[in-house]
């Protein structure tokens, strides 16, 4: 059973940094798409950034392009999204997913199969 946990969300102050973690297990994650989205309250599920597993080019949301970086760990099965130059918009709950199907659109949240219960980041003005 695939399983994705959020982890090292909180507050930060607008312009600091905060990494935070989604680690997988439950099946081989080799063939993944792994995404990272946001949802404000109020608002929709926003796409963040995402990586393929087995190749390493990130692809990202113009809201957070030049700031957020996508990286993972093979061998912790970790992927981690490094938030610099915060700034209050981006207070979200952000929330890891995983598919193991590919397509042309990497940005739709209906398109992934599973998800973790997501962090909390807040940025404080």
């Amino acid at each position: 059973q695939v399983q994705l946990v959020e982890s090292g969300g909180g507050l930060v102050q607008a312009g600091g940094s905060l990494r935070i973690s989604c680690a997988a297990s439950g099946r081989t994650f080799s063939s993944a798409l792994m995404a990272w989205f946001r949802q404000a309250p109020g608002k929709e599920r926003e796409f963040v950034g995402a990586i393929r597993w087995n190749s390493g080019s990130p692809l990202y949301a113009d809201s957070v392009k030049g700031r957020f970086t996508i990286s993972k760990d093979n061998v912790k099965n970790t992927v981690y999204l490094q938030m610099n130059s915060l700034k209050s918009e981006d207070t979200a709950h952000y929330y890891c997913a995983a598919r193991f199907t590919y397509g042309a659109t990497w940005s739709r949240a209906g398109d992934y199969d599973y998800w973790g219960q997501g962090t909390q980041v807040t940025v404080s003005s």
